[in-house]
């Protein structure tokens, strides 16, 4: 079968992939979509450290193959969107219903692929750029029919991660004020999760004026090309301040510009080794900075939130996906997500 593999050195479009049937407690799913984020990217550039071979890919929609022996949840032939929360549900911290805590998500990359008779890494526990792909039942989450699969493709990282950041970990409320920097696909997300919070005043910034139209259409009242004007459109600062894009510069900023009591919630992945500053007397007026584990989502009940959502016409997933690329097309992808020329490409099989 087909993928897109990294091999520490280059990124190609394998066709001799193999890839194992499920396990109890899993699920195998032919990929239909899959998102290109620019945490795929991040791998390729060395930003996220992560051993190799791998299968990249993480934000996918497909349809269930098979199913291990004990998933009862889904069945073979059922619309899924996949997150990358390989979350055991046993732990304190899942029962708590935090379960991007669940430090068996975390840093346990499993090989469920082999080439060539070698073993293969899946990136995020998901591996989203190949035909089929295994998954825990716990990451696959049912979803109508109804919904194309390039859209709910989106669902798995970018809307858990934007939306989810505003609701979950911000809690954004009904007239508070919020500063997005960044609008890539993340940041249309943070946009779209303030509209649906009821913010007064979305401030969206990006360095390219292109993006103004698309940001006004996911709910910002206001845009900038940078943060320079900000204190123009809110004097005493942002209740709410989102960085979209993984630049200590402007994690900087985003802090610089909070209101008393404000938050500054960290979105951007910088490389590991980044540190960033802060005016600690600064802080004193109850600021806060928060960092942000993929939205503080819990995937079986947000991922349905957002498909009712977007059913009601109230969570945009059709407007994000700029242009669907067959997954020999993979480079050409990569260029334009690298450019800046697409919010969202999505792979197709």
């Amino acid at each position: 079968m087909r993928g897109v593999m990294f091999d520490g050195g280059q990124v190609q479009v394998a066709d001799d992939l193999e890839v194992r049937d499920p396990g109890p407690g899993e699920v195998l799913v032919s990929i239909s979509a899959a998102g290109l984020c620019h945490s795929d990217l991040s791998v390729v550039d060395g930003t996220i450290p992560f051993p190799v071979p791998v299968v990249l890919g993480h934000e996918g929609a497909g349809v269930v193959e098979a199913v291990g022996e004990g998933v009862r949840h889904v069945s073979p032939g059922d619309h899924v969107a996949l997150s990358t929360l390989a979350n055991c549900g046993t732990c304190a911290d899942c029962d708590r219903g935090r379960p991007t805590m669940c430090r068996k998500a975390i840093g346990r990359p499993g090989r469920p692929f082999r080439r060539g008779g070698q073993p293969v890494h899946q990136f995020a526990s998901n591996s989203a750029f190949a035909e089929r792909t295994v998954v825990k039942a716990v990451q696959a989450v049912r979803i109508p029919e109804d919904i194309p699969m390039p859209s709910a493709a989106l669902m798995g990282c970018g809307v858990l991660t934007g939306v989810g950041a505003v609701l979950n970990r911000a809690r954004v409320g009904l007239g508070d004020t919020v500063l997005v920097i960044g609008t890539g696909g993340i940041g249309l997300n943070v946009i779209q999760g303030a509209r649906i919070a009821g913010a007064a005043r979305i401030v969206a910034v990006d360095a390219n004026p292109a993006k103004e139209p698309v940001a006004r259409q996911f709910g910002a009242t206001d845009f900038l090309t940078s943060t320079q004007g900000v204190r123009d459109i809110l004097p005493t600062g942002a209740d709410h301040a989102f960085e979209c894009v993984g630049r200590t510069e402007l994690i900087r900023q985003a802090v610089d510009l909070l209101d008393r009591h404000g938050q500054a919630v960290l979105l951007g992945v910088p490389p590991a080794s980044a540190e960033a500053s802060f005016l600690v007397s600064s802080m004193y007026l109850d600021k806060s900075i928060l960092g942000c584990r993929y939205g503080s989502s819990r995937p079986q009940r947000d991922i349905a939130l957002y498909a009712e959502l977007y059913r009601q016409g109230r969570l945009l997933l059709d407007e994000l996906v700029t242009e669907t690329y067959p997954v020999e097309d993979f480079e050409k992808a990569r260029a334009d997500a690298e450019a800046g020329r697409v919010a969202r490409g999505v792979l197709t099989f």
